[in-house]
């Protein structure tokens, strides 16, 4: 009996093979061949001259530029409401227990971020960080033309948001530090760039996973909001490093703050912000594209007799 069904299987199957008179053997063959139950987007191509001639690109611009506007303008007010607290804990009447405090902080970027991904990812894909854009590039999810474009009008958004923060609060936004990243005495500079490779490097890798085709699949993991473990990935990864660095994992985010506070200090190390965030971005698409994705054994052209590796 050769029998079909919905999610375009074949399979074949015997059954009831009578072996005597009185002996009635049921058996079951199932034989099965099944295409993939979910798309895998072919490769975008490196360099792509028709996107610039669509609206849609321009809006996809437009909307990474306001996300990392408003991500900035939040999460440094954040920055800078906790820093003003923390002055005044020594005064009375200061309830220490009212203060934003580092928990606080980390939910204002990881809370952003799920909220501006959420809204953001069916016209931009919701990047808001040249890292993450940079690591989608080299997994080619995205034309190098958009690539370089996204970075653009993320760090041009990543200023004026903090150009507005200095626009309603000069007089903290200058007292506190403008909200900007920068290495903590305790620490050098290794360190500071480690623990950028790493944050970036699981920023990264979430947002591949979280947008795995495969987990649109009928057999696969428990299908997740793909804003809300990228969320609570920046969420975690500030946990970790506000301490050694503030928390970079974003060059935007580091730019924006530098440019406008504009002090020495805050352009010391400054490379870290960058160098970091593009290295862990880098390993993180190797890793999920090559190693958890069998890129590598494709371009090998091993197993290919194994459709659904």
């Amino acid at each position: 009996m050769l029998l079909f069904d919905s999610q375009h299987r074949t399979t074949f199957l015997l059954r009831s093979i009578e072996v005597s008179p009185r002996v009635l053997v049921s058996v079951s063959v199932f034989c099965v061949f099944m295409a993939k139950d979910y798309y895998d987007p072919p490769p975008v191509p490196l360099i792509d001259g028709e996107e610039i001639r669509k609206w849609s690109f321009y809006r996809a611009l437009i909307a990474e530029f306001m996300a990392t506007l408003l991500f900035l303008y939040v999460t440094v007010l954040t920055v800078i409401g906790y820093k003003s607290e923390t002055d005044g804990m020594g005064k009375k009447n200061v309830d220490s227990c009212g203060e934003v405090g580092i928990l606080g902080i980390a939910w204002a970027f990881g809370g952003m971020i799920f909220v501006l991904v959420y809204c953001t990812a069916g016209i931009s894909g919701g990047h808001i960080n040249p890292a993450v854009t940079f690591g989608l590039l080299l997994g080619r999810k995205v034309s190098l033309v958009r690539a370089v474009m996204y970075m653009v009008a993320q760090c041009l958004g990543a200023i004026s948001g903090v150009g507005l923060v200095k626009a309603f609060q000069k007089a903290h936004f200058q007292k506190y530090g403008g909200g900007a990243n920068g290495l903590s005495d305790d620490y050098t500079a290794s360190v500071g760039l480690a623990a950028e490779i790493v944050g970036t490097f699981v920023l990264v890798y979430t947002v591949f996973s979280a947008t795995d085709p495969k987990r649109n699949a009928r057999d696969s993991h428990v299908p997740v909001l793909a804003p809300l473990p990228i969320g609570f990935a920046v969420f975690m990864v500030h946990l970790a490093t506000i301490p050694i660095t503030g928390t970079g994992i974003n060059p935007a985010r580091s730019l924006g703050s530098a440019v406008i506070f504009n002090d020495q200090k805050a352009w010391n190390n400054h490379w870290i912000f960058w160098v970091g965030p593009f290295i862990g971005a880098a390993i993180a698409a190797f890793y999920h594209q090559f190693i958890l994705r069998a890129g590598a054994v494709k371009a090998l052209g091993s197993f290919r007799s194994n459709p659904h590796v």
